[in-house]
């Protein structure tokens, strides 16, 4: 197959039929220096065989037989083959938005077990139809306090929350006369309170749960302190796995939590997409952002699914709308059911003390490399401290094994310490193979 260019008999109909003379005067109001700057020197198209051959060497030159302890925020789970399977049958490929309830049944009847899953994960009373991601999930959710609790321009944001969520919170409140500070993390990892009196001033107390150095926050302790200054409390995850093993931030007295998804059937691809989760009270569900489907029956009594709040400014909201998030995220929303559906309550916890277990066992096994840097209890990630810990990265990076990532490009004060992950995609083997990468210092 060959792409054909456009002949000169052909474009010229098209500039008759569009009343231009010629392809100069259709680019006539463009300035000369933006004319000249925009001419595109590329050569002739190329076959799909020789396309095909010309990817697959680029590919070939990734280096992917090493083992990865990358973790924040991104982790590498195992992904069924049914979960793409079931996901991409045809009865899913509908509507692009669900406005017509009577010809998407399945698409809402998939998005409203896809609520209720994330309800019982999080222990949360309501859950929507899903966000972009966990970042801009933990914007909306800060926006959202700022909706319930107004006349308190204050944002309170964990230090240890993942430095990316707080660049995302930052850039949602710059241009809003909203003031965001950011807390600082103890020596074991984990967050300090403030004091009563600015807790009383803050909309939101925002916490990881396990926060970006894996440590778990107590968020009882956190929501009776926010709580007892009449602020909301809010928790971040970015291992939605861990919720299912941890205390729920429902059971713990959280007001919102939201959490990325990509751990529950979504593969890592580049980067995205991911999936944000967002669950909070009854009570705050009419200032909810995104969209929430409810069950309901029709008028013969059948079951059937609607679109019940849909907060958008392109529904009826207009300038009240809660958010201006475009749409849920329906095929990534729809993996995750499939597969928390496949695993279940059992398997779930299962798959969650398998990664506990690794963490642990790695950690242990650094021992003779480095040690803990904090003493805070952790899931499946972890901050190891070790002298020359950039030199030892770079050397095990050049061995074929990534060794999680230096903190000290986020935090200055950790340049010589290390985040590691590891999960059930990670045996003896490779714990092996990164133990011999970062030993010794030359």
């Amino acid at each position: 197959m060959r792409f054909t260019p456009h002949t000169a008999a052909e474009i010229e109909s098209m500039l008759a039929a569009i009343g231009c003379p010629s392809v100069e005067a259709l680019v006539a109001h463009v300035p000369a220096e933006l004319r000249e700057k925009a001419a595109l020197r590329l050569p002739d198209g190329v076959g799909e065989q020789e396309v095909r051959a010309e990817l697959g060497a680029l590919a070939a030159a990734n280096r992917t037989d090493g083992p990865s302890f990358l973790g924040a925020g991104a982790y590498p789970h195992f992904v069924p083959a049914a979960v793409e399977q079931l996901a991409g049958r045809a009865e899913f490929a509908t509507a692009y938005t669900p406005y017509q309830p009577e010809v998407s049944q399945g698409t809402l009847q998939a998005t409203f077990e896809f609520q209720s899953a994330i309800a019982a994960l999080t222990g949360m009373e309501v859950a929507n139809a899903g966000m972009y991601d966990g970042a801009t999930a933990a914007a909306e959710a800060v926006l959202m306090t700022q909706r319930l609790q107004p006349g308190r321009p204050l944002v309170l944001v964990s230090r240890a929350l993942h430095p990316q969520y707080r660049q995302v919170i930052g850039t949602y409140l710059r241009g809003l006369e909203i003031e965001l500070v950011e807390l600082p993390y103890g020596e074991d990892g984990r967050t300090v309170l403030p004091a009563a009196d600015v807790l009383g001033r803050a909309s939101c107390l925002l916490l990881g749960y396990p926060n970006f150095f894996g440590a778990i926050e107590d968020l009882g302790q956190a929501a009776a302190a926010a709580h007892a200054a009449g602020s909301l409390l809010v928790s971040a995850t970015a291992e939605a796995l861990a919720l299912a093993m941890l205390r729920t931030p429902g059971a713990a007295g959280v007001d919102i939590a939201v959490a990325e998804a990509q751990s529950l059937g979504l593969p890592l691809a580049y980067g995205g997409p991911g999936l944000g989760l967002f669950a909070s009270r009854a009570r705050f569900v009419r200032s909810l952002p995104g969209r929430l489907v409810g069950e309901t029956v029709d008028g013969h009594g059948r079951r059937g699914f609607v679109l019940t709040l849909a907060t958008r400014e392109q529904h009826i909201r207009r300038e009240r709308a809660t958010s201006n998030i475009c749409t849920n995220q329906g095929l990534c929303a729809l993996q995750v059911t499939v597969y928390l559906a496949l695993l279940g309550r059992h398997g779930l916890r299962s798959l969650a003390e398998r990664n506990l277990r690794g963490a642990h066992a790695l950690a242990a096994r650094l021992a003779g490399v480095g040690g803990l840097r904090f003493g805070a209890p952790f899931f499946n990630e972890f901050v190891l401290a070790l002298p020359d810990a950039r030199r030892r990265w770079q050397r095990a990076c050049e061995r074929g094994v990534l060794a999680g990532i230096p903190l000290g490009d986020w935090y200055p004060e950790l340049e010589d310490a290390l985040l590691l992950c590891a999960t059930e995609l990670h045996d003896a083997a490779a714990f092996e193979r990164l133990v011999a990468a970062l030993e010794g210092s030359s």
